[in-house]
Order: structure tokens, then sequence, then C-alpha cells
């Protein structure tokens, strides 16, 4: 464990999921992944092209919008990046390392750093940057001409994107001391933000930090601070209003964002987000077994045990299947349907960071070695 110093009245403990998971510190020996088997290709995707933009840090979540990948690597390295090629739009060197990915809005990005500077950033350099209170790992949500910020004491705090005026502040609510170092959930549906704090899903007025609702998707028990911790964690699976989620070790729901209304949540013991489609709800349980939920009811439709032990992402939904990758490099697609397996990728052998990313008809991972690979699925 790693403590920070207080925060207000907040006391930080961050906890690297990694380390949760194999009992923070203890020596028992990880199970073995589970071994691959041969995959005929039944849905083929063809490598379009390769690039690599430096080493990245297990926190180095990219994004997409439009056609354009923004991802910053470990040394501080913004890139923007043509989805349909593969080529640099634009770079820009920060030369100091951040604490978490990359937020864009398509013309804005912004970025933390590890000194806890927020920066904004455009094609021809640094714009402005700001000095936050507290450590952030959930990067930055930039939309609707602001910049928001989910910090690791649970305050929420909005700027202007173009000067970086401070324009409010929500400071964390009654919540646990303990955060997860790993990335948050921050988001919007139409005009409302919504932020994971703690187990519950809270919506924001975008302008003026106005609480608008909040639902329980977990509720923090267990005998110790460790197995209380239920911090929501991206990715977020979203149909129309309707958003989907996962908290940390406790449980995957449903919220009708519009309404402010729990549909459904179910126990999960999980620690990457979620993904959803018009009919199911699609997650990863912290030994490597792949779920399938209704999304309508949160009854559980499947699972596979194929990938026990593999480290995966967070599940993309895209075309036919669910596409996931793993803590060896490999990019695996299975059927919406049952799980079965309908083809499998190699990158450069290291672990692929946050999850599987689409934009048009090209299928992304990010790798930690920096590599990044598009493919067109057919």
């Amino acid at each position: 464990m790693m403590m920070t110093a207080p925060i207000g009245r907040v006391l930080v403990v961050v906890l690297l999921a990694a380390g949760v998971l194999t009992g923070c510190g203890s020596r028992t020996k990880r199970p073995d992944p589970a071994p691959l088997v041969p995959v005929t290709a039944l849905i083929p995707a063809t490598l379009s092209w390769s690039t690599n933009v430096g080493a990245m840090d297990a926190l180095s979540v990219p994004v997409v919008q439009g056609s354009t990948l923004f991802v910053a690597n470990a040394a501080g390295v913004v890139s923007a990046l043509d989805t349909s090629r593969g080529q640099v739009a634009w770079r820009v060197e920060l030369g100091t390392p951040l604490s978490a990915g990359v937020g864009a809005d398509g013309q804005t990005a912004a970025v933390v750093t590890r000194s806890n500077d927020l920066v904004a950033l455009r094609a021809d350099g640094e714009l402005w940057r700001v000095r936050l209170n507290a450590r952030v790992f959930t990067p930055p949500f930039v939309a609707g001409g602001r910049v928001f910020v989910l910090a690791g004491d649970r305050s929420v705090t909005a700027f202007d994107a173009a000067s970086g005026l401070r324009l409010w502040t929500q400071p964390a609510r009654g919540t646990d001391p303990l955060v997860l170092q790993q990335s948050g959930v921050i988001t919007a549906v139409g005009d409302t933000l919504l932020v994971g704090i703690a187990g519950r899903l809270v919506a924001f007025d975008p302008l003026n930090g106005r609480v608008r609702w909040d639902a329980a998707i977990a509720t923090p028990r267990g005998a110790n601070e460790i197995e209380r911790l239920v911090d929501l964690v991206g990715r977020v699976g979203r149909v129309d209003d309707q958003v989907c989620v996962r908290a940390f070790q406790a449980a995957v729901g449903c919220v009708d964002a519009d309404r402010g209304r729990l549909l459904w949540t179910q126990p999960a013991d999980g620690a990457v987000g979620v993904h959803a489609d018009a009919d199911r709800v699609y997650g990863v349980e912290r030994n490597g077994r792949v779920v399938a939920w209704s999304r309508a009811s949160g009854e559980r439709l499947w699972s596979t045990d194929a990938f026990l032990h593999r480290g995966l992402t967070a599940p993309l939904a895209a075309g036919r299947s669910i596409v996931l990758g793993d803590a060896q490099g490999f990019v695996h697609l299975v059927s919406r349907e049952d799980g079965a397996m309908l083809n499998r990728l190699s990158t450069d052998g290291s672990p692929i960071i946050s999850g599987p990313i689409l934009a048009g008809n090209t299928l992304m991972v990010v790798t930690r070695n920096g590599g990044i690979f598009g493919w067109r699925p057919e």
C-alpha cells in the first residue's frame, strides 16, 4: 500500500488493483494463465496499421474522438493519431510523467502530471495549466467547453476549457478513505455529468455542479477497509440513456440516467469496467471469467472460463464480437451470443492497457510497450 498526505479531512490511501487482487503484498503464487487453444478465424481481421508512441503507464487510458485517437505515454508525450491510417496528426512533449490518461473533445486535450498540474493542450502546444489540490488517476473529461476532473480525494471540479478558469468544485461527500489507483468513471449523458463516487453513480449539472441525483451501485461491506472498497471503475456501457457500470469487487448495475433510477444490480467480483449493447452487459471477473448479463433484468445469460487468470482488460462490444485484451498481448474476439471463440490477434507481447477501442470500422489496442495496432475486421 501507499499512503499520501492528508487532503483536507480526507486521508487517501491509494491501492493498485493488482496489489489488492493478490492480497496486498501476499507472496502466494498467482495461478498460471489458462492455455490458449487453437482457433479458427470465424471473423477475419486484417492488420491495417501499427505504430509505436513509447512505453505506456498502466493508467495511460487513451480516448477516441471521431476519427482521432488521443494517447499519452509514460514520459508525458501526448499524441493525436488518425485512426484510419495510424499517422500522427500532432504531438506535444510535456517532459514530465503523467498520473492518468488523456481526455479530449476533438480539439482540446487534457492531462494531469504527477506533480498535480492539470494541463490543456491543442495541436499548437500547451494552452494552460492549473495546479490541483489532490492526485488524479482518472483521465479528465472534456466536453461542452469545459474540463472536468475527478480527483483522488473524490472531489469533482470543472474548468473553462479555453482559459483554465475554475468554474466550480464539489468536495468529496462522506466517502470511505480508500480509493483505487485506477481509472474511475466520469462521462456525460445529454446535459448531465455522471461521476463515480465510491459505490455511487452521481449526476451533476455541468454548469454549476449541483447534484441532480445519485444511485447506489454497491454499498461498502466487509471486515476491513480493503474489503469495503467499492469505487466505480471505467469503462462504462451506455445504450441511449441507460448506463451500466462496475463497482470494484462488489457489483455490476445499470441506471436510467434520464430519470436517475437504479434499474438493477448484481453481485460481481471484478476490477475492470463493463460494456453493453442493446441486449446484454459484458464484464470480466477478477479470475478472468467473462460474463454476459441481460441489460433489461440483470439475469446472467452466459459465462466462459476460457481466459482464466490471463489478466483481461475491460471488454468492448463491436459488431458480432466481444473484444478483450490480455496481459500476454493477445486480443480475443468472442461471440456475443455465447462467448464462443471467433478469432485471436497478436500484438507485441506486452500487456494490453485499458481495453480495445473502436473508431469507425477500425479496431485498436494500445500495449504497455507503446505499440498501437489497428485492424479492420470483416
